[in-house]
């Protein structure tokens, strides 16, 4: 499938383009569907794509030494992923595997080069983009090497929020995405038992609630206090 210009003028990377540029590139990205637990790429692959979330939601993971699965980042909608691999042409380092049926827009290794070759500025808020990102990564890993399950697990769901929410109640967060005790238990390092009996905990102590088959926060000041 061919996207429209509306679809590329929503992505941040590409906001201080014109209008008319922006036309004249649209022929070289593709609209793809993965449903959900499509891999899109595994560690390893050749870095040919450079991919960005239109809908839905993608997870970035690595595998343990132990053969577990830990997510490393959650990517959103008008977010790329695999940016690095792809602009220094070494092979994919981890893994990407849609959360829930998405949208992914694919623009080849060869035209994102050549794009930012000719704005500069695209370069410039992917690097960016890409720092704040390694900071992040970072400190994913540390918290799972150092901190307590409850304080990571805490931390977790202070980003999501963050980062992907809907305040519908005045002093509640929506995490707007489906996140299954599966998938905090892989973010964090640790077990799906621990998970639900951290998760359990919260729920008690009136920090988290369930809402429409979403995760929402009632007490944000708590669980930032437990980080």
């Amino acid at each position: 499938m061919r996207c429209t210009l509306d679809d590329v003028k929503r992505i941040p990377i590409f906001s201080k383009v014109r209008d008319k540029d922006l036309a004249e590139i649209l022929s070289c990205f593709i609209l793809e569907s993965y449903t959900r637990k499509k891999e899109i790429f595994t560690e390893g692959d050749a870095p040919d794509w450079f991919y960005i979330v239109m809908s839905g939601k993608v997870k970035v993971t690595k595998i343990s030494s132990e053969g577990r699965e830990i997510i490393m980042e959650v990517i959103s909608p008008c977010d790329f992923f695999g940016g690095f691999a792809v602009l220094k042409g070494f092979p994919f380092p981890a893994n990407a595997v849609a959360m829930e049926d998405s949208e992914i827009l694919k623009l080849s290794r060869k035209a994102l080069l050549k794009i930012i070759d000719r704005f500069p500025s695209v370069m410039y808020l992917i690097t960016s983009s890409l720092g704040e990102r390694t900071r992040g990564m970072h400190e994913t890993l540390k918290n799972i090497a150092l901190e307590r399950v409850d304080s990571r697990i805490a931390a977790l769901l202070v980003k999501l929020a963050d980062k992907s929410s809907d305040r519908v109640d005045p002093g509640e967060n929506v995490i707007d995405m489906r996140i299954t005790k599966q998938d905090v238990a892989e973010m964090v390092g640790t077990t799906v038992e621990t998970a639900i009996r951290v998760m359990s905990r919260f729920r008690k102590s009136g920090l988290i609630a369930d809402k429409n088959g979403r995760l929402a926060i009632k007490d944000m000041k708590a669980l930032k206090e437990l980080i």
